[in-house]
C-alpha cells in the first residue's frame, strides 16, 4: 500500500469518531441528542436544497467541503454549545490544536488544503464560508423549534441570543432570514425560547 493511501485511510478511520460526538440539539423526534456526523450530513443536504434562496453565485463543491470538515475538530475539542459563553473562552485554542492534529494525519498537500478550508470556515469572510455558516446556524434552530425548544429550554436560551447567532443569515439570504425570524417569534410565543 502506498504511504499516501495509508495516511488517507488512517484519516478515514479517525473521522469515524465524529459519530460519537454528541451535540446539545435533539433529533427532531426527540429520541436522543444529535451527533456531529448527523449534523454535518444534514447541513450539507440543506445547503444543496436551499441554495436557490441565496443571491450569491456559490462554488457548491467548496461549500460542501467546508460543511463536511469544519466540525471534525470536535473529535478532540468536543462540541461547544452555541450559547455557552464560558465554553467559548478557550474554544479557538482547543479547536486549533485539534485541527492541527486531525488534519495533520493527511498527506502533506491535503493537510494544507483542509487546514486552510477549516480556517476559511472559521474566519467566515468568503461568500462560501458565510453560506456554510448560515446553514450550520439555521439547522439547530429548526431542531429546537421542532422539538418544542427542548435544548433551548434546558439551557434557558433567549431569542436575542438566537438572533445574534443567526446574523449571518440575513447577509446570505433575506428570505431564509425572514423565515427563521418567524420561527423565533413563534418559539417565544409558545414558550420554547426566552424573549
Amino acid at each position: 500500500m502506498s504511504e499516501k493511501i495509508r495516511q488517507q485511510i488512517e484519516f478515514v478511520r479517525e473521522i469515524d469518531k465524529l459519530k460519537h460526538v454528541f451535540r446539545q440539539s435533539y433529533l427532531m423526534n426527540q429520541e436522543r441528542h444529535e451527533n456531529d456526523a448527523e449534523h454535518s450530513w444534514h447541513i450539507a443536504v440543506m445547503a444543496l436544497l436551499l441554495k436557490e434562496h441565496s443571491d450569491e453565485d456559490l462554488d457548491m463543491t467548496k461549500v460542501l467541503h467546508l460543511l463536511l470538515i469544519h466540525d471534525l475538530v470536535e473529535i478532540d475539542a468536543g462540541d461547544t454549545f452555541a450559547y455557552d459563553v464560558k465554553g467559548y473562552e478557550d474554544k479557538w485554542d482547543r479547536e486549533l490544536a485539534a485541527a492541527k492534529r486531525i488534519y495533520g494525519l493527511l498527506p502533506e498537500e491535503q493537510k494544507e488544503e483542509w487546514m486552510n478550508l477549516w480556517l476559511e470556515f472559521e474566519e467566515g469572510l468568503t461568500k462560501e464560508a458565510k453560506y456554510a455558516a448560515a446553514m450550520d446556524r439555521l439547522q439547530p434552530v429548526l431542531h429546537n423549534f421542532y422539538t418544542e425548544g427542548k435544548a433551548w429550554r434546558a439551557n434557558q436560551v433567549s431569542a436575542v441570543s438566537v438572533r445574534k447567532r443567526l446574523a449571518v443569515l440575513k447577509e446570505v439570504s433575506p428570505a431564509l432570514d425572514t423565515y427563521a425570524n418567524e420561527l423565533i417569534n413563534e418559539a417565544v410565543e409558545k414558550g420554547y425560547l426566552l424573549p
